[in-house]
């Protein structure tokens, strides 16, 4: 099926791109994108004091994270960042970034998940959205099987917010667990030393399976000078107490010593070459997408000037599969039937995959169609991509007589069963449970990207204003509203709801695995096909497809 597009009818668009509305669009749009790039850039170069942090730490010989970064992954080859934007807006705007990077690069042609601390972020030291990156990291890492590499540089936990970080599951100790469960999958777990690892943070290198510390900045202890001082009386210099002579020569927490950044990194790619972990295929190369594959028919750039400026009006999801799939070409299932969900199965960068998109609101007919499209993904092991447009399930009379629950929660089942790897792009609304159907943060799909005219929230700010202003009326029957106040109370719901949808607030609060401008959907999700492309294949599922 779709072998070289042979047979496979190819999307006919019907977007003018020399329209009046196209060249609105496109110009919101591009406007869009320039607001993420800014906004980026400040978490890798901005926040508040940062300037003094960073030249203290470029004074003490040390190199900036994704400098590091770049000196360990193999040359010519990038780095998929994920959420760069963790912690916007929270915080005081004092932790760009959350003060951590993590991200998936190749060394030696195999890729690893990378956990890197920023120590000119407060230190390194650790605010709730960091420890909920790093763990999101390693839940990666273990569902692509991907080995971990800890470039680790912090103060441990930010005490301040201790209760936020260290009691429960998904807490401090929930990465320690993960990080012992990836290397007894055989997934190693390699850490470099390059700066403090103190209390909690000391298990970090510890619970790995190699350790490399530089001579000089790297430093393992459980309670650093301070405690020592006031515990035991005694004053100790750090390299005394937990320096990489120590940890090397003495206690053996260190297996190897490096004099610099750079001779640590050369050994930590002599270790990655050692633990026989699987490539990426030839054909497939991470980020080299100058193989034998058909690239769309139509520009992907066209994708500013498909959505809708006005996130009311509706866009058609066939023109955004039109400018991402392989060749544009697309074997639409069930195209006459259910048209607010469209259903197929196309390539992305060679690899076939099954897609569902929105055109809006989920009809009853739709979820069906959806249902049935999904079961036979699963039964044929086709990855699923989920494309979110929609304002959720119809609800109504004649919805709700139609079984529109029982047929979006036959939908929504189907979701949660499929064993099939997952991804998830909001290119739109995201509202109430249609982001549960379209496989939502909740329903665990491998990868959950957002363009940055997204929104997701329970419902719209439109009708959240007519909802839940309605109802506070209801409870003050008999008490006089002015139509001043009523006007306020409508402004107040309108703003939350507007602020809590922003996709600037979902990818603070790691809702998303970061914001991507639209045309670089289609090299994004052929990284992440890659990946699980390395992967055992399953057995093919067997079950019975229900014709709903």
């Amino acid at each position: 099926m779709l072998d070289g597009g042979v047979g496979v009818r190819k999307i006919i668009s019907k977007i003018d791109p020399n329209s009046e509305q196209f060249a609105r669009n496109f110009e919101h749009n591009v406007n869009d994108v320039l607001t993420l790039r800014e906004r980026q850039q400040w978490a890798i170069d901005g926040g508040r004091g940062r300037e003094r942090s960073i030249e203290r730490h470029l004074s003490r010989g040390k190199v900036m994270v994704r400098d590091r970064i770049d000196m360990v992954i193999d040359e010519g080859t990038a780095f998929m960042e994920l959420s760069p934007l963790a912690a916007w807006g929270q915080y005081d705007d004092e932790v760009p970034g959350a003060g951590i990077v993590t991200g998936i690069g190749v060394v030696h042609g195999v890729p690893w998940m990378f956990i890197a601390n920023d120590a000119t972020v407060k230190g390194g030291s650790l605010v709730p959205m960091a420890i909920k990156q790093h763990v999101r990291a390693q839940d990666i890492a273990l569902e692509n099987d991907l080995g971990v590499i800890y470039l680790v540089d912090s103060g441990g936990a930010f005490l301040p917010l201790q209760d936020e970080i260290f009691p429960d599951k998904d807490h401090f100790g929930g990465s320690f667990y993960r990080q012992a469960r990836l290397s007894a999958a055989g997934l190693p777990q390699l850490s470099v030393v390059l700066g403090g690892c103190t209390a909690g943070g000391a298990y970090v290198p510890a619970l790995s399976d190699e350790v490399i510390m530089v001579e000089g900045i790297g430093r393992i202890f459980l309670g650093g000078p301070p405690i020592v001082k006031a515990a035991l009386g005694e004053i100790i210099e750090p390299d005394d107490l937990g320096g990489a002579q120590l940890h090397t020569y003495t206690s053996g927490v260190s297996d190897y010593i490096a004099q610099s950044e750079a001779e640590a990194y050369g050994k930590l790619r002599e270790i990655c070459e050692t633990t026989s972990q699987r490539r990426i295929d030839e054909r497939q190369s991470w980020f080299d997408f100058d193989h034998d594959v058909e690239p769309p028919a139509y520009d992907i750039g066209e994708l500013y000037g498909v959505v809708s400026a006005d996130d009311r009006i509706p866009f058609e999801a066939i023109e955004i599969i039109a400018r991402i799939v392989d060749g544009s070409r697309f074997h639409e299932f069930k195209p006459d039937w259910g048209e607010s969900i469209v259903t197929g199965f196309a390539r992305i960068h060679g690899h076939l995959v099954g897609i569902i998109a929105n055109n809006g609101i989920i009809f009853s007919e739709a979820a069906l169609k959806a249902t049935h499209f999904i079961e036979l993904c699963e039964q044929r092991r086709i990855p699923l991509v989920f494309l979110q447009n929609t304002s959720g399930y119809m609800v109504g009379r004649d919805s709700e007589a139609g079984g529109i629950a029982k047929n979006g929660a036959k939908m929504v089942a189907a979701v949660a069963n499929a064993t099939v790897p997952k991804y998830t792009v909001l290119v739109g609304g995201s509202y109430g449970a249609g982001n549960y159907g379209m496989c939502g943060r909740g329903f665990q799909p491998r990868f959950l990207f957002a363009w940055p005219n997204s929104r997701i929230a329970t419902m719209s700010a439109e009708t959240a204003q007519t909802v839940l202003v309605d109802i506070r009326l209801g409870g003050m029957k008999g008490q006089e509203t002015t139509d001043e106040e009523i006007e306020a109370l409508r402004a107040e719901v309108r703003e939350q709801y507007e602020t809590h949808s922003n996709p600037y607030y979902a990818t603070s609060r790691l809702w998303d695995d970061g914001l991507i401008e639209p045309e670089q959907t289609r090299d994004v999700l052929g990284l992440c096909l890659a990946l699980a492309a390395r992967q055992d294949e399953p057995a093919p599922g067997g079950g019975l497809v229900y014709r709903m």
